[in-house]
């Protein structure tokens, strides 16, 4: 089921506690209704008595699925780790417009596809990955261009010392924001940050997706959307844009 985007809004603004989900606002009997179906879809059940829709586990979990995929499915997705096909790796780089030399980070690498990518390109690159499988997979390329810190990047202390960061973060409650913003701090003056995030970032209204939109407007960045299912060999449905965020001198 296809989620249109008043809906989606009226979800990304709906207080949740637990298996609560309570709607805010004041909606018409149209967009409450399709509202409705959408939350009865995903699980959710009506209950007068406490005045908001029940699920079974964590309603925003259940409503944090929809709003990052537009759709309704039956199929539970935690939005971790969705290694990035080869198509939207390249153009990573190409927005990133890294040169032979540069020095590159991946932060929340995987297990590298854009650190390589970044490699073939010509740059040395640093990446930071929580999961010590992955870092070895990523070790195991024996690419001399590449250093590996296993380590979750968000407790790091990013230094302006990179020119340019490719990322791919996780989605789930927003943590693609979160680390795009920590990854900033480690641009120098003159680099550019090119990642891909949750299509959420568009229309979300929360304290996050303000802040990010105020360094967007503050440095002249931008967004473009990515094509429908470009993560589908991924294993995810999950809707996605390029955010091109550059640090100016």
């Amino acid at each position: 089921m296809n989620v249109s985007a008043d809906v989606l809004q009226v979800l990304d603004a709906a207080q949740t506690d637990g298996p609560r989900l309570t709607l805010t606002g004041t909606l018409d009997r149209k967009l409450y209704l399709d509202t409705d179906k959408v939350l009865k879809a995903a699980g959710g059940k009506w209950s007068r008595k406490d005045r908001a829709h029940l699920f079974d586990g964590d309603a925003a979990d259940a409503i944090e699925q929809i709003i990052l995929t537009g759709q309704v499915t039956s199929a539970k997705q935690q939005f971790g780790y969705f290694p990035t096909p080869a198509p939207v790796a390249q153009r990573v780089i190409d927005h990133a417009r890294i040169e032979p030399g540069m020095r590159v980070l991946e932060p929340s690498a995987g297990r590298g596809a854009l650190a390589l990518a970044a490699v073939r390109a010509g740059a040395v690159v640093d990446c930071v990955e929580i999961q010590a499988e992955h870092a070895a997979a990523l070790t195991a390329e024996r690419e001399r261009s590449i250093t590996v810190l296993v380590e979750d990047f968000l407790t790091t202390d990013p230094q302006p010392v990179y020119d340019r960061v490719v990322m791919n973060p996780p989605f789930a409650r927003q943590a693609d924001i979160t680390h795009v913003l920590h990854a900033y701090k480690a641009l120098r003056p003159g680099g550019r940050l090119v990642a891909v995030m949750s299509a959420g970032v568009a229309f979300r209204e929360t304290a996050l997706t303000r802040e990010f939109w105020a360094l967007l407007k503050d440095v002249d960045g931008w967004i473009e959307a990515l094509p429908d299912d470009s993560f589908k060999e991924s294993g995810t449905g999950v809707r996605t844009v390029l955010a091109i965020i550059p640090r100016p001198y």
